[in-house]
Formats: structure tokens, sequence, C-alpha cells
């Protein structure tokens, strides 16, 4: 079997924005269908591993896009495994245009946990470690994620997860914060302007009714660093950060 997986899509009307290109948190989702599609392809699928009680989570994703797809193009998803270590995997993806060129980029970072008891799985012994078979060294030339510092203390908007924010799982779903952090920025922004780079980090899960605060900390070259934060037992804790750099 090939290591890395190739999966085709259409932008269709209802996944663009104003501009007429792909949103960036419809891509996200491709993304992770196509992280699932090639794990389940290999043994490792969401179905199979939830049957023992294992889920995937998502701990860290970086995407850089020279260009989105336009509406109705058709565009493709490639997807490999970099590394495994004990406690987590990198991902990487490739998207391709209708011409065949990379147009972006992604990296991303996985762990695999028990259900029951939130806690991460050594996957080394996970089948016999068979998951090392499918490291592929396939360039990825984009920068790892990197390490997200947030000082504001000024809150910049709060929202509170609602139904619609809620996923299989009974949390926040994680391309949720990354709509949520791009709707911080007013929409003149988007007409002069795209995301070149978006990195997040998640730290904690949320849940249908928390009240989250987003932070946010104007860098230099167009990049903003933002924190989500949740009420918690002893104030406010992080729920993830990010990184949002725009040309």
């Amino acid at each position: 079997m090939n290591k890395i997986g190739n999966y085709r899509f259409v932008a269709e009307p209802f996944h663009v924005d104003f501009t007429g290109r792909l949103t960036l948190g419809v891509l996200g989702n491709h993304l992770l269908n196509c992280a699932g599609f090639h794990a389940t392809e290999r043994g490792f699928g969401m179905a199979t591993l939830n049957e023992d009680n294992y889920t995937w989570v998502l701990s860290r994703l970086a995407i850089e896009m020279d260009e989105m797809p336009r509406q109705y193009e058709d565009f493709s998803v490639q997807t490999w495994v970099e590394n495994v270590y004990r406690l987590f995997t990198d991902r990487n993806f490739a998207v391709v245009d209708k011409d065949g060129r990379r147009i972006g980029y992604a990296r991303s970072v996985w762990a695999m946990i028990n259900m029951s008891t939130r806690r991460p799985v050594d996957l080394l012994e996970m089948h016999g470690g068979s998951i090392t078979d499918y490291i592929c060294d396939e360039p990825c030339p984009i920068e790892k994620p990197s390490r997200i510092k947030v000082k504001s203390t000024e809150t910049a908007c709060t929202l509170r997860a609602r139904y619609s924010d809620i996923d299989v799982n009974g949390h926040v779903n994680s391309i949720r914060y990354i709509e949520h952090i791009l709707d911080l920025f007013p929409l003149d922004f988007y007409r002069t302007r795209r995301v070149r780079r978006f990195e997040i980090a998640y730290v904690a899960e949320s849940y249908y009714g928390d009240l989250l605060s987003f932070y946010i900390d104007e860098e230099e070259d167009g990049r903003y660093a933002v924190e989500i934060r949740k009420k918690g037992t002893e104030g406010e804790e992080p729920v993830c950060r990010a990184s949002v750099t725009f040309v």
C-alpha cells in the first residue's frame, strides 16, 4: 500500500467565503477527515480504536497556504506519517490544486488516548508497533508548530459554547476554535489580506455551556497570537493557543 494517501475534493459554494475561496475551517475539516481515511485504511481508524476504548486526539496543527482553491475547483489532499514516538505521532499534509501544483502544506501532532482514563497510550505497543511501518520520508517544507505565548490581560471577546460547537465526543470541535479565532478579525480585514499561516495548540477540552474568553496580542509582520481560556474552578484556564499570520 502506498504510504501517502491521496483524497479528492471540490470547493463547493457553501465551503467558500465572500472572496470565493475555500475557508480555512473547511480545509481544516478536510485535513482531519483525510487523517481519518488514511488511518482507517491502515487499521488505525477511529471505529476500530473505539471498539477497544481508544481514540485519536489532535494536539497541534499548523497550516501554511500559498493560495486557497476557488469555488467549484477540484483539489486534493495528500497525507502521510512523518514520525511515530511513544506518545505522539507527526502527520503531514500537502494541498494540491487542479493543475497538480502543491499550493500548501500542513503539519499535525496526534496522541492516542484511553477514552475512560483520558491517559495517552503507548503507540509503539499498539498492534505490535505496526504503525511505524507507515512512516514516510516525504518532505514537508514548512516550519513545525512553534511555542505560542499570549501576554494580553484584556478580553477581546467572550462567547458561550453552544450546540453547533459540540462534536461527537461531547466537547468543542477542534475546528470550531479556528473559526472562532478567525471571527475576531473584521470583514474588511479579509478584503485586503489573507491567512498565510495558522497554528493552533490544544491544551484542554471545553464543553457545552463553557464561557470562552479570547485574548489577542498583535505581533510583528502581520502575526497575531491568540489564547482561548475557559472559566475553571480556580479562575480562567487555557483551552488552546493559536498564531495567525496574514499577508
